[in-house]
């Protein structure tokens, strides 16, 4: 439960970016500065590159206020203290973007694959999302009661393609987004009511430090036709997408996925 102390809340937007220290969500907190937004830094282990990942965001536009945090988001007093910070920085929140995530730290065929990797992959990748969520979601229907001027909230989760393209050398993967696919339209169906649209965002192949080490096997497979569109996604593609939800494009639209996978998704023959 967020606690009640903060300040007035200012007529600019916030937004709130889990995992954006490096990659993916480095990419969106700077296009969402780009629209105009403050941005909550929130990462995991590298305060280095949160501080970093804070200078760009300035950078991109120098009045958009910004402030970092260490949160594991698997910890729910960690999703409280993120909140809580979130508040007393800000005042309000008008996006969550749920992109923290991990892969497993060893490729293993599903017939090996261990409990460990597993659990901790469903905590960081759906346990830790869905709860933040709910906590977000209650901060944002307290938010639209309180008569918030101009106030138009909206949730982001950061999915993949492994949703439904399974890959048996990382099954706990797979599940972890395909599990975070079903919360988006879970919490979109629960959150329309509320004024709250909730996206999905799929990204396909984004050259991140998370694809690094099979760069050489995606080289091949784009080369080989894997995609319409040939070569790697970028961070910044998927934070275009992001900055486009954010600028209320799609405001007729909630529990939506958008592709950014340079049209790995369609079925070709």
């Amino acid at each position: 439960m967020v606690k009640a102390n903060s300040p007035e809340p200012s007529n600019r937007r916030v937004a709130l970016v889990t995992g954006a220290s490096r990659g993916i969500g480095r990419a969106i907190a700077i296009e969402l500065a780009r629209v105009d937004f403050d941005v909550m830094i929130s990462y995991a282990t590298n305060s280095q590159a949160a501080d970093e990942a804070g200078a760009a965001v300035r950078a991109a536009n120098e009045a958009a206020r910004v402030a970092i945090c260490r949160s594991d988001i698997a910890v729910a007093s960690d999703r409280e203290d993120l909140l809580q910070k979130t508040r007393e920085k800000f005042g309000r929140l008008d996006l969550l973007v749920n992109n923290a995530g991990i892969a497993p730290e060893e490729r293993a065929d599903l017939l090996q694959a261990t409990v460990e990797s597993f659990d901790r992959l469903i905590e960081v990748n759906l346990k830790g999302p869905y709860f933040l969520t709910q906590a977000v979601a209650n901060w944002m229907i307290e938010q639209r009661a309180a008569g918030l001027a101009g106030y138009q909230p909206a949730i982001i989760n950061i999915s993949s393609v492994s949703a439904y393209a399974a890959s048996p050398g990382r099954g706990d993967y797979c599940v972890s987004k395909a599990g975070l696919s079903m919360m988006t339209k879970l919490y979109a169906a629960r959150l329309a009511n509320e004024g709250i649209n909730v996206y999905e965002i799929r990204p396909g192949v984004i050259s991140t430090d998370m694809t690094a080490d099979v760069k050489e096997k995606y080289d091949q497979l784009i080369n080989a036709d894997l995609t319409p569109i040939r070569r790697w996604g970028t961070p910044e593609d998927v934070g275009r997408a992001a900055a486009a939800i954010a600028s209320g494009a799609f405001p007729f639209s909630t529990g939506e996925v958008i592709n950014v996978d340079g049209g790995f998704h369609l079925r070709r023959l």
